[in-house]
């Protein structure tokens, strides 16, 4: 079994391989920034080269970026603290450059890694049932989305389901997002939360991927105060943020879509 230590020691060392970075730099006291460009073995769904990404561990600011990024970013994130570069107001100087370029702020999220402290089997009040690959080929439904994703089904690699009966009323999925590193998503269906079924199954699958030699990660955006509790309950606890800016276009087809 993995330390703690080398869970965050991998974890840095894929964002490295994302961002073009090197580990250490997530570990110094000054602020980093370098070029995006595609890279072999980066998170299979990240859109590479990036045009500015922010990600942090905590220490300092990791930014990579498209060259005509590059003198803005690196303003920016020299202008204010490492702990108020992720919030508004800040957050609004930043984007006001990158509108500039034809981009806006996108994404923000934040991941976690298992506390091996912490993580353990928790009880589920229904039957739980192990899946593996070829277990998901009729679940690729509406009420799964975050457990599993269509269009990558060949990175589902493993998950956890409960049922009531023979009916699934919750399932965690695994994706095998980089080579060390597996990504959980959970869905439960709405009338069985509030009964501790998501964090069982969170926990139950982060010990299988675990026992498999992969570290298991966890994102949540800030605001879903649901997730973020979750991830808490089930073992996990907070390691980096990410920052991403997209094209003003793509920002802006998201937000019509969702209107």
């Amino acid at each position: 079994m993995m330390t703690n230590q080398e869970i965050l020691k991998i974890a840095m060392a894929q964002s490295a391989v994302d961002l073009c970075a090197e580990p250490a730099d997530f570990e110094k006291n000054e602020n980093v920034i370098v070029l995006s460009r595609e890279c072999e073995g980066a998170r299979r769904y990240l859109n590479l080269p990036f045009s500015c990404q922010l990600v942090s561990y905590g220490n300092n600011i990791v930014a990579s970026v498209l060259p005509k990024f590059r003198e803005m970013t690196e303003k920016y994130i020299n202008q204010y603290p490492v702990e108020h570069l992720f919030e508004t107001p800040h957050l609004h100087v930043l984007n006001d450059a990158l509108m500039e370029k034809g981009q806006k702020i996108c994404f923000m999220a934040e991941y976690f890694l298992p506390d091996l402290d912490a993580l353990r089997v928790l009880d589920c009040p229904y039957e739980i049932r192990l899946f593996t690959q070829r277990d998901f080929a009729d679940l690729y439904l509406p009420e799964w989305s975050n457990a599993l994703c269509e269009k990558r089904k060949h990175l589902d690699m493993l998950g956890v389901g409960a049922y009531d009966g023979n009916k699934l009323v919750g399932l965690a999925g695994a994706s095998a997002d980089c080579d060390t590193m597996w990504q959980i998503g959970i869905d439960v269906l709405p009338e069985y939360r509030r009964q501790g079924i998501a964090s069982s199954l969170t926990s139950r699958l982060a010990i299988e991927i675990l026992k498999r030699g992969k570290v298991p990660f966890y994102c949540a955006a800030w605001c879903n105060i649901k997730s973020v509790r979750n991830a808490i309950k089930s073992g996990f606890r907070p390691a980096w943020v990410e920052m991403t800016a997209k094209s003003c276009e793509m920002v802006d087809g998201m937000n019509t879509a969702i209107s």
